[in-house]
């Protein structure tokens, strides 16, 4: 069995992970696992990740979750181009500072604007507060201005001339508030050109198909009770 990967395009961090592999040519067997409607959570694919969350990687009878545990394994793996996670210790280490940074900043911030804008209200029926909304969409515009003037500045991609894996997987994150029609590139004319750089790096037509899922998301039917009643507590610890 060779390469599979298990992936939901709604999920940020699977669309990472799917446009860094079709982009360097890594062949994989994709094994859709619909976040919408629950199937993360069955026992099926507990057998695979029993963290109950995707991405996920299957390489014969390794496994791996992660989503930067499975760029890395990629990038190790497969004789991919250096600057996506350059040798050089310092260029490396950018790198590796951009991947420590955006968990809790950019990543927690998107994630919180796609739920409380569109996924709470459209997906789920719970309404949320004017108050709240604004809060997020607040402390998002916050992390922005951070992106920009620690790591963007005045380079052509986050950590230096060329595409890495921060720029891989900041841009799939902003399209989460993108996704929910947050304007997050509009004023903002440095990080509105810097997208249009990385679009051009791994390609405009992969970067539409990856995308493709997520700039629908306020198209998405409404959940039924069961579905609801299993995601509300995953959802809730996620967005904290």
């Amino acid at each position: 069995m060779g390469l599979e990967l298990y992936l939901d395009l709604l999920s940020q961090p699977c669309r990472a992970v799917y446009i860094f592999a079709k982009r360097n040519g890594i062949p994989f067997e994709l094994r859709p696992v619909e976040l919408r409607k629950g199937q993360h959570l069955s026992d099926a694919f507990a057998q695979v990740n029993p963290l109950k969350k995707v991405p996920a990687l299957r390489d014969g009878d390794f496994t791996l979750t992660e989503s930067v545990a499975i760029l890395l394994y990629l990038n190790r793996k497969y004789k991919v181009p250096d600057h996506w996670y350059p040798q050089d210790l310092q260029a490396c280490a950018r790198v590796d500072e951009y991947l420590a940074w955006q968990h809790t900043t950019l990543r927690r911030n998107c994630l919180r604007a796609l739920w409380h804008k569109v996924m709470f209200p459209v997906f789920l029926g719970e309404p949320v507060s004017p108050e709240m909304l604004a809060a997020t969409l607040a402390e998002l515009d916050a992390t922005l201005q951070l992106l920009e003037d620690k790591f963007l500045q005045n380079k052509a991609f986050l950590t230096g001339p060329h595409i890495s894996l921060a720029d891989l997987i900041a841009i799939t994150e902003l399209m989460h508030p993108v996704g929910a029609g947050c304007q997050v590139f509009e004023g903002r004319p440095k990080l509105a050109a810097w997208r249009q750089r990385v679009e051009a790096a791994v390609g405009k037509d992969l970067f539409q198909e990856a995308h493709e899922v997520i700039l629908k998301a306020k198209d998405s039917p409404p959940a039924d009770l069961i579905i609801k009643q299993k995601l509300m507590p995953r959802v809730l610890a996620m967005i904290q």
